[in-house]
């Protein structure tokens, strides 16, 4: 179907969405965001390992290229994950949301930059609007309702570069060898940066935890489930199409506060969600 890629790239983005709300749950019984961003790597590593170990034979990759480019693509998973937790952690889930989703603009320039893609008014203005409807969502735009930090700021901006490393570093790889492996080298490469700053004793308490269920779930669902559906997806989307589509996953995450943490949502946020989904609409439609 015509547009199966861009409805697979808002499906992952659901599932992300629900991931957040999930990881704000935990975050508020204590535990660090790193562990929590191990987690959700390392159970997605499981996963994809199983799904490559499947066809084992028709999945080995012998390309120095092909692991570069995965292992880019791991460092930028890592990067991502980790980086919007600690922005949120020191701002607040505004700014956090709001510099996270300025992926779109380093995945155009990038893909203009390396000839992938043409710049043009209508991407620019998909942006634009996309990224406004975010202030409005997550209310951004009064300073004096948000902490606003080097730290979180700087954060926010390391987590859309990341992901758009993420999605250059994956799309090359795919290009070479195949989506099984290109995950695995991907998020093995993430497991290893993140214990490497990770606090072990914490991450081992998760093992006897009662919340080992909600760790269990947010890797499944955060990285196991989503990525798969997203990589395909991405591989039938222009990468700055799927970064922009994938921005419903701030609506999904505000319905998940409303519907299961009590969250309440006023007019000026409706707007920003409203703009946001009437954005991705067309721009699926006419890309």
């Amino acid at each position: 179907m015509k547009y199966t890629g861009v409805f697979l790239v808002i499906l992952a983005a659901v599932c992300w969405g629900i991931t957040g709300g999930i990881a704000d749950i935990l975050m508020n019984k204590g535990w660090d965001p790193i562990v929590i961003s191990f987690y959700r790597g390392a159970i997605g590593f499981i996963v994809f390992f199983g799904w490559f170990i499947y066809r084992f034979k028709h999945n080995l990759m012998h390309s120095s290229r092909f692991y570069i480019w995965a292992v880019l693509a791991g460092v930028g998973v890592a990067g991502n994950f980790t980086l919007y937790f600690l922005s949120i952690e020191a701002s607040s889930v505004a700014v956090g949301a709001t510099l996270m989703y300025t992926a779109p603009v380093f995945v155009l320039l990038f893909s203009f930059l390396l000839g992938l893609e043409y710049s043009n008014w209508f991407k620019w203005g998909c942006i634009f609007f996309v990224l406004l409807g975010i202030v409005l969502l997550t209310g951004a735009y009064n300073p004096s309702d948000i902490s606003v930090s080097f730290l979180g700021i700087a954060a926010g901006i390391g987590a859309g570069i990341s992901y758009a490393l993420f999605i250059f570093g994956f799309t090359n790889a795919a290009a070479i060898g195949k989506k099984q492996p290109t995950l695995v080298v991907a998020f093995f490469v993430f497991c290893v940066i993140l214990f490497l700053f990770i606090d072990r004793g914490e991450a081992a308490s998760v093992l006897t935890s009662s919340d080992l269920g909600w760790f269990i779930l947010i890797g499944i669902i955060g990285s196991g489930v989503s990525f798969i559906i997203y990589i395909i997806g991405l591989r039938r989307t222009p990468p700055s199409t799927a970064s922009m589509v994938a921005m419903v996953e701030p609506v999904t995450a505000s319905l998940f506060g409303l519907l299961l943490l009590g969250d309440h949502l006023n007019l000026i946020q409706l707007m920003g969600m409203a703009i946001i989904l009437v954005t991705v609409t067309w721009l699926s439609v006419k890309d």
